[in-house]
């Protein structure tokens, strides 16, 4: 291999777009079902607020915790890159399972194999970011940030085409454009993969193990039975978020038992960061579920003589993201070479504090209506706010185990943050609950206030998050980087 800077530069940047694109046509599928999902259950299948709210939250509680099965597949078993494959061939089953027509009995299986090969694949692609940029904690911020930005070009496409394609064709046409998606980064994957010919985990350079693949495929097969099983059980759901909680404490209690002292103080940085970023996603949730059924509800969605879907509603947080990602990792970069660059829990502090006045501004909007219907351009400047917000902390969320752990352990624990997150979202589904509008209710003037009541608190406890993530910024500064930790133990 070449040592010329340029030449590894060039590899690095080629690697790297490969991964970007995979991951733009997968989060394509993901955003392009989650559009429509919801507003299906609710004006399709007839169910109420409650039910699709948390049908939809152990759905994502679900596809956010397997990662760290997938993380774990991926470094200690089949590799990174042939897992990465695997995930996205599931994904596309479970897309097509959804567009086949007139069959509802078909839902929860299909979310199930959603959420089984999502997990499957999710840890992976940002793992092997990682490694293109090991030892470069300012280009892992940069790089994950424009990473962060494939997740919104493909989910902005998504979302502005699902909501028209269920209206004008049919929802099920909506899901098989998604499937068309992961088809679509596959053959990307496929044309593009010797850029990644020098990055993975230590299983991608040893000859497939079929006995192991053979076990994998049984297990993803048992957990899609369990998992179209839990969906369909709302108390059986709840005890197993709790039960994914208690491991997830588990294992971090694991790891710092028998980790270095160096180790567990990385360890306490990613468990402090990981909360916070908990935290984050109940308000992220709010998109697919009360932001969704209030845009359908109580936003005016003409827009200069068109009307917006209220499904696609949704595709102004990746359009804010797209816009706001390049010049956020150009700043990273320019304050990285000048060594002024904020903390990371520094970003995590004025995330929280960007947020807050996103969901006051949801929350303000109410006293503007006009027969219970708010102006769409509340929307776009309250998803401008939550948008940076996330940039600031589900856009570093990755980078917080690329930073502060060790490369063994970086995609299993990539995996436990994607659980965390899962868990989260359901409590944000279960949070959206609180706005439901009750059956009968039709009147946008009754079910207003139930929304903005709901986002005025959501404000608060934003600006709550704000001061516990500044309090503990100096604490923060004080514990070590994966690189740091390296260097020690050399």
């Amino acid at each position: 291999m070449s040592h010329d800077p340029g030449t590894t530069a060039r590899s690095k940047n080629l690697g790297f777009v490969t991964l970007f694109l995979v991951e733009m046509w997968e989060r394509f599928g993901y955003y392009g079902m989650t559009a429509v999902i919801v507003l299906f259950m609710v004006q399709r299948l007839a169910y109420s607020d409650d039910r699709a709210n948390l049908t939809f939250g152990a759905f994502t509680a679900l596809a956010y915790a397997i990662p760290a099965a997938g993380g774990y597949i991926g470094d200690k078993l089949l590799g990174s890159k042939r897992t990465l494959v695997l995930g996205a061939v599931v994904l596309a089953g479970g897309y097509s399972l959804l567009a086949v027509p007139d069959r509802p009995a078909l839902l929860f299986p299909a979310l199930a194999l959603v959420a089984v090969g999502g997990g499957i694949f999710k840890a992976n692609p940002a793992n092997l970011i990682s490694r293109l940029y090991e030892g470069d904690p300012a280009r892992i911020d940069s790089a994950f940030t424009m990473y962060y930005m494939a997740v919104n070009v493909g989910a902005t496409a998504s979302q502005i085409a699902t909501p028209l394609i269920a209206i004008a064709f049919g929802w099920h046409v909506a899901f098989a454009v998604c499937a068309a998606g992961l088809v679509l980064g596959l053959l990307n994957y496929f044309f593009m993969r010797r850029s990644l010919a020098h990055v993975g985990s230590q299983p991608d350079f040893e000859p497939l193990n079929a006995g192991l693949l053979g076990l994998v495929l049984l297990g993803i097969a048992v957990a899609t039975v369990c998992v179209t099983f839990i969906i369909q059980n709302r108390e059986v759901a709840r005890g197993i978020v709790a039960l994914a909680f208690v491991v997830m404490v588990v294992i971090f209690g694991l790891m710092m038992r028998r980790g270095s002292d160096r180790e567990r103080k990385g360890l306490w940085a990613v468990i402090i960061l990981t909360a916070e970023a908990m935290l984050f996603f109940i308000f992220y949730q709010q998109m697919s579920t009360s932001l969704t059924l209030f845009s359908l509800r109580n936003v005016d969605l003409d827009l200069f003589g068109y009307q917006v879907p209220a499904g696609q509603v949704q595709a102004l947080n990746p359009i804010w993201i797209f816009i706001l990602s390049p010049p956020l990792a150009w700043l990273y970069n320019r304050l990285g070479k000048k060594g002024e660059d904020f903390h990371i829990s520094t970003k995590f502090a004025m995330g929280f504090a960007i947020l807050s006045l996103g969901f006051f501004l949801y929350g303000i909007s109410g006293r503007f209506a006009e027969n219970g219907k708010v102006s769409f351009s509340w929307m776009v400047a309250g998803y401008a706010f939550q948008s940076l917000g996330e940039l600031l902390i589900s856009g570093l969320g990755l980078a917080v185990v690329a930073r502060y752990v060790a490369p063994s352990l970086r995609g299993f624990l990539m995996g436990v943050y994607f659980l965390s997150t899962g868990l989260s979202q359901y409590l944000g589904s279960f949070v959206a609950t609180y706005a439901s509008v009750p059956e009968g209710v039709t009147s946008p003037v009754q079910s207003l206030p139930l929304y903005t009541s709901l986002f005025i608190k959501l404000g608060f406890v934003a600006v709550i998050g704000t001061v516990i993530a500044a309090a503990l910024i100096p604490l923060m500064k004080r514990l070590p980087e994966a690189g740091t930790i390296e260097a020690h133990a050399g």
